[in-house]
């Protein structure tokens, strides 16, 4: 399926970010990674309590991006493959993995035909933190999952929450207002040269494409395409600064400086494919 202009524009900006996420000391630290093999990703480090041992298990990481979280797979002990739509992401992680000694394949491939690219069946499918806001079709990235777990097998989403991706992230009075979607519909544009790491440096091809996803309709297109869904939660903490007003923990995890409940930052979903 060849890409439509929004999604070749999020390529794009996705291969100029790579050159920049490796040089990130703090959000990546890609040299710290490589020097030492006992070192996995604040991602994975907290994934890995809903996934248990995925030890001798084959995992799939969907929008893998440079592998950061892939190979932390691999060092618990699973047998790792990521797919990335982005030939530079692709490249960066099988470097690191050769570099770092961690095994782990790495296919390019946009999501929806990455089936097609890659025809097998895995014990889990991982989808990382910051993914699904840049699909445009939630029904159609959760038939791609189904068509990877094995019948038995596992899926695990975590990601930021779809009322988080309604509010004005912008405003430093503190004050919650909704201005954007919540539900699935037509792209939001933006135009932003900075990625989200530490490293001064500008994207090239700034203007990217975002979709929101109730979570009604996440969890409905899971059920759809033959899932179970075994459980579903919600947080109050990000492990990044969505919003100006937002405090960072002891934990190194952010929220909001009082009231911390008054909405939910992120979701997980951890399903089992129908035998």
């Amino acid at each position: 399926m060849p890409l439509d202009e929004f999604r070749a524009a999020n390529r794009a900006n996705w291969d100029d970010r790579v050159p920049i996420h490796l040089k990130a000391k703090t959000f990546y630290d890609i040299d710290g990674f490589k020097a030492d093999p006992e070192r996995i990703s604040e991602m994975v480090e907290f994934d890995r309590s809903e996934l248990g041992d995925v030890t001798g298990k084959s995992l799939l990481h969907l929008q893998c991006h440079i592998g950061h979280d892939t190979l932390s797979w691999a060092r618990l002990g699973a047998v790792v493959t990521g797919v990335d739509f982005s030939e530079p992401a692709i490249a960066a992680a099988r470097e690191i993995s050769e570099a770092s000694g961690t095994p782990g394949r790495f296919v390019l491939a946009e999501l929806y035909d990455s089936p097609d690219v890659l025809p097998e069946q895995f014990d889990i499918v991982y989808t990382g933190t910051g993914a699904l806001i840049w699909l445009p079709d939630i029904a159609g990235w959760a038939r791609v999952a189904a068509k990877f777990v094995k019948p038995g097998g596992t899926l695990y989403v975590r990601d930021g929450h779809p009322v988080l991706h309604t509010i004005d992230l912008d405003r430093t009075d503190g004050h919650l207002e909704i201005t954007l979607p919540y539900f699935e519909g037509g792209p939001q544009r933006w135009d932003e040269d900075m990625t989200y790491v530490e490293v001064p440096e500008k994207v090239e091809h700034s203007v990217q494409y975002e979709w929101t996803h109730g979570l009604g309709e996440t969890v409905t297109a899971l059920i759809e395409a033959g899932f179970r869904i075994e459980a579903l939660k919600e947080y109050q903490f990000l492990e990044w600064q969505a919003m100006p007003s937002m405090v960072q923990g002891d934990d190194g995890r952010w929220r909001l400086p009082e009231g911390q409940d008054r909405v939910p930052m992120m979701f997980s979903i951890r399903a089992t494919r129908e035998g």
